[in-house]
């Protein structure tokens, strides 16, 4: 695998995976479970999902540690186990990925409210971003992924995290915005302008929005990160926003209608194009195709 800056640099486009939350549903992941647990018990049910999705045509394979803080974990009793389920999560997917995929870590908010706002202190977080972030690195992970934030300090301890436990590897750092009256923000104000300045500034690599959004108002968000990043863009669309249908939540974008539309954010010059909630393989392969028609 060449190295994934090199390749960005040079105008390739990559393709995400896409959800792993549906995924895990579907092979008996009960609400209100840990995810991360089955990192423990069955690394075989993680490979079987990454081959789905790098078969579907996925360049980066995101590892089942979206919720593996320390202090994220606490809520499952699983908090003193956090390095052995992020490195657990690697190890199930890094001999899928060899040679056909990088293996991205996963680290997604830590479910605390940090000082003000909250009672969380910030070095309490940095903390427990290091711990995980460093169990990842050291297990082998190729691509530190920093997702779904809504808080710009937090981001920023999680990416800075990320830098201190490796200077080389590539980082990157999405939030999910809100469309409003004046403009996208996150639920807690901050603008994609200042999003893209100070995750940068802190050390990412790429940056951009995963989830919360349908892929035509993620087109529109990528119009305005294109206009104020100054490194590669990635965009991780929801398949549309969900709805319940006979006590199942079904989300309306088929792998079809991405396929059509997802050519435009090539256009735009999105570096990075993958799937969040709601999207399974089929929709990664539709976006493949787009992506390898618009090259």
């Amino acid at each position: 695998m060449r190295d994934l800056l090199s390749r960005l640099r040079v105008g390739e486009v990559l393709v995400g995976d896409g959800a792993w939350g549906t995924q895990l549903m579907a092979r008996g992941l009960e609400p209100g479970d840990s995810p991360e647990a089955i990192n423990l018990v069955s690394p075989d049910v993680l490979a079987e999902i990454a081959a789905l999705y790098v078969d579907a045509g996925a360049d980066l394979l995101t590892t089942n540690t979206f919720g593996g803080t320390p202090l994220r974990l606490v809520a499952h009793g699983l908090d003193s186990r956090a390095e052995e389920i992020n490195r657990a999560a690697v190890e199930a997917v890094k001999p899928v990925a060899f040679g056909r995929a990088y293996v991205s870590g996963s680290v997604g908010p830590c479910g605390h409210l940090l000082e003000p706002y909250g009672d969380t202190a910030p070095e309490v977080v940095a903390e427990s971003f290091a711990r995980q972030i460093g169990a990842l690195v050291d297990a082998g992970a190729d691509v530190i992924c920093v997702e779904t934030m809504i808080d710009l300090r937090e981001a920023e301890l999680a990416v800075r995290a990320a830098r201190s436990a490796s200077s080389e590897i590539p980082i990157i750092a999405t939030m999910t915005f809100d469309p409003t009256p004046r403009g996208f923000h996150t639920t807690m104000g901050v603008t994609v302008k200042q999003a893209c300045s100070a995750l940068v500034d802190a050390g990412a690599d790429l940056v951009g929005s995963n989830c919360g959004n349908g892929l035509e108002t993620m087109i529109e968000l990528a119009r305005e990160f294109m206009a104020h990043a100054d490194v590669p863009v990635v965009i991780q669309s929801n398949a549309g926003l969900p709805d319940y249908e006979d006590g199942e939540l079904v989300y309306p974008e088929s792998p079809e209608f991405m396929g059509l539309r997802v050519g435009e954010l090539a256009a735009l010059g999105v570096s990075v194009i993958g799937g969040c909630c709601g999207t399974g393989p089929d929709h990664i392969r539709e976006i493949r195709s787009a992506v390898d028609s618009a090259s």
